[in-house]
C-alpha cells in the first residue's frame, strides 16, 4: 500500500480482476453555524399543471436565420387551436420536443405568443411533429 497524501494506492488483485485501485479518504462532516436554515413551506399539496401544444410542420423550416412559430399554429391536448401558450412563471418550466426528441433549453424561447427557434445550420422537415410542454406547480394548502 502506498500513501500519496489524499489517497491510498492498493496493489492487490481482487475478485473482480482489477489490480490497482485508489481508496480516497473518508469525508469528515463539520458543523457550520453560518448555514441559513431552509424556508419553511406551509403544509399542503404540490399540484402539477401540464399543458401540451402540438404542431406538425407543413413546409420545411430552414433555421439559417432562426424561425418564429406563432402560438395559433398549435393545438392543445383536446384538439383545440390555441391563441396563446400558458407559461408558468416563476413556478414552472417549458420543454420543447422536435420529432419526439427533447431539445436543449438554450436553442429556443417560448413566449405566450410564439416559439422562437435560434439560428442554426439545420432544417426541420415537413411532417415533423413539434411539441411544447409547459409545466407549472401550485401549492394547495390544507
Amino acid at each position: 500500500m502506498v500513501n500519496n497524501g489524499n489517497y491510498q494506492r492498493i496493489e492487490q488483485t481482487c475478485e473482480c480482476g482489477c489490480e490497482d485501485r485508489f481508496v480516497w479518504p473518508r469525508i469528515k462532516a463539520s458543523t457550520a453555524s453560518s448555514i441559513t436554515p431552509p424556508v419553511i413551506i406551509p403544509s399542503g399539496t404540490i399540484i402539477p399543471i401540464v399543458n401540451r401544444y402540438f404542431y406538425i410542420v407543413t413546409a420545411d423550416i430552414h433555421l439559417t436565420n432562426g424561425a418564429t412559430l406563432n402560438a395559433n399554429l398549435f393545438w392543445d391536448d383536446n384538439g383545440n387551436q390555441v391563441a396563446a401558450f400558458t407559461i408558468f412563471q416563476p413556478n414552472g418550466y417549458v420543454n420543447l420536443f422536435i420529432n419526439g426528441v427533447m431539445q436543449e433549453g438554450g436553442i429556443y424561447t417560448v413566449t405566450p405568443a410564439s416559439l422562437v427557434l435560434d439560428a442554426d445550420n439545420a432544417i426541420i422537415y415537413r411532417g415533423t411533429p413539434i411539441i411544447i410542454e409547459s409545466l407549472g406547480f401550485i401549492n394547495q394548502t390544507t
